[in-house]
């Protein structure tokens, strides 16, 4: 059985759907699908069990010997909570008690960690693991600072020889694609807009604030979510890739580029106006961010990413333009 914790989430219910294309055996969800219509997301599986976050202790235990593979994806995802503890209690405490879990129970496990960590990029994207680069990274937000504390005490843990027998923490980029529907204000630039783009009416932008970067110049590094998925499944299957892994594409386009790439894919012309970055983000809005993909390459990982036109090409025709557009 392979368990996967967010799994009614945007990209917990792609694994889910990949786990399930491959026969990979059965599935076990830890998350509440009631939440924001998430259970449209799982509609289409078969699953060997729901469980309720406050339940899964007493699932693992319960399963121990059926259990051979761990996802973690459950966390509070939203970079605006400002509950610290309630991020503390959602985000860190439940992956350190999983890690635990694992390397007791000699069960593989991959858990999402996250670019937030890198805040504003002043101190670059690489996903170094000496407790030195670490300790230089200053997140925006509890929700990247969650994430860097379950970092330095996981890898502090693995040092020590306490972990599991496979393991990795993947440090999500901007991640795009099906299953987006119940994250509201969170949904990704190309989900929010896809109506107003295959209506072809106008997709407006934030303005630059920044001398020499135009318009819609602002850069992320745009990864498809099925790419990300692919990561994961490979890391399953993996003996001797352990550690935490930048996960995008290595490549930053600007927000114009992909809105460009929404119009195109909807055959519509680009349509696309701007305004002012709202002053409550204006100060920490971050101009640029790419993943350093080294460590991943190095591991093996060979695959391609798809650039942004290729994957909302994909996403418009095979998800957005359906009407059933759940993967």
């Amino acid at each position: 059985m392979i368990v996967v914790t967010g799994g009614a989430g945007f990209i917990g219910s792609n694994l889910v759907a990949a786990l399930e294309a491959r026969g990979a055996g059965p599935v076990a969800v830890c998350d509440r699908p009631s939440d924001d219509g998430k259970w449209r997301n799982l509609a289409k599986r078969s699953l060997a069990a729901v469980v309720a976050p406050e339940d899964l202790d007493a699932f693992l235990a319960g399963n121990r010997r059926a259990i051979a593979f761990v996802f973690h994806l459950g966390a509070i995802s939203s970079t605006t909570e400002r509950n610290v503890e309630l991020i503390l209690a959602n985000n860190l405490t439940p992956t350190l008690r999983l890690w635990q879990w694992c390397a007791e129970a000699g069960v593989g496990l991959v858990y999402a960690s996250s670019a937030a960590v890198y805040g504003d990029g002043t101190q670059g994207f690489d996903d170094d693991p000496d407790p030195a680069a670490l300790g230089r990274l200053r997140p925006l937000n509890p929700y990247g600072w969650s994430k860097l504390l379950a970092d330095r005490r996981i890898l502090s843990l693995a040092r020590q020889g306490v972990r599991p027998p496979r393991w990795a923490g993947l440090r999500f980029f901007n991640v795009y694609g099906p299953n987006e529907q119940h994250k509201g204000a969170m949904q990704s630039v190309v989900t929010r807009n896809y109506p107003l783009a295959a209506a072809g009416k106008t997709v407006t932008l934030f303005r630059s604030h920044r001398a020499g970067i135009p318009d819609g110049g602002q850069q992320r590094d745009f990864v498809y979510v099925k790419d990300c998925v692919d990561v994961m499944l490979w890391l399953m299957e993996r003996q001797d890739a352990a550690g935490i892994f930048n996960l995008g594409t290595g490549r930053a386009r600007s927000f114009a580029e992909l809105a460009t790439a929404l119009f195109r894919a909807c055959g519509r012309e680009p349509a696309i106006a701007y305004r002012d970055t709202p002053e409550d983000v204006r100060a920490h809005y971050q101009y640029f961010t790419q993943a350093r993909m080294e460590r991943l390459r190095a591991a093996g990982y060979d695959r391609p990413f798809a650039a942004i036109e290729d994957g909302i090409a994909d996403y418009v025709a095979n998800h957005l333009s359906r009407a059933d557009p759940f993967a």
